[in-house]
């Protein structure tokens, strides 16, 4: 996975709570940044999530997460997560994200999330809106 496989980057800095006892980023705080990663991705593309979710009742649910340990992040260190989005389902979509050292190529870890577009009154998977959809073709390049 290289650096340039993406056009979005979210930056952060390693807060001190994130950390175990030897400085390192505690394993489950990953899969928060790319939580946070996600959803500026989606501010990035103009998609409103917590309004689209409070006018359609429709919500994403993680459904399947992986994630590669490849070198330690470390307290106070700056990272930049890239997102992009590798698969455009019918009522799903998969993430792949990598995190890298900041302004480095370097690459600390990467790994993947799908989600589900879920009705939440119906409690089943619904279709993506064309709207949502076309957002993320034209940031991505997808024909």
């Amino acid at each position: 996975m290289n650096k340039s496989s993406f056009k979005y980057f979210y930056t952060l800095r390693v807060r001190y709570a994130e950390v175990d006892a030897q400085g390192i980023v505690f394993n489950a705080h990953y899969l928060t940044y790319f939580d946070c990663a996600i959803t500026e991705y989606y501010r990035e593309i103009k998609y409103d999530y917590y309004k689209e979710v409070k006018k359609t009742k429709k919500d994403f649910h993680v459904i399947k997460t992986i994630l590669n340990y490849k070198k330690p992040i470390l307290f106070d260190q700056k990272i930049d997560i890239g997102v992009r989005v590798s698969r455009l389902g019918n009522s799903s979509l998969n993430f792949e994200l990598g995190i890298f050292k900041n302004n480095k190529k370097n690459l600390l870890a990467f790994g993947s999330v799908i989600q589900v577009y879920t009705d939440q009154l119906e409690k089943c998977a619904t279709p993506l809106s064309k709207n949502f959809t076309s957002k993320i073709k034209k940031f991505e390049k997808i024909l």
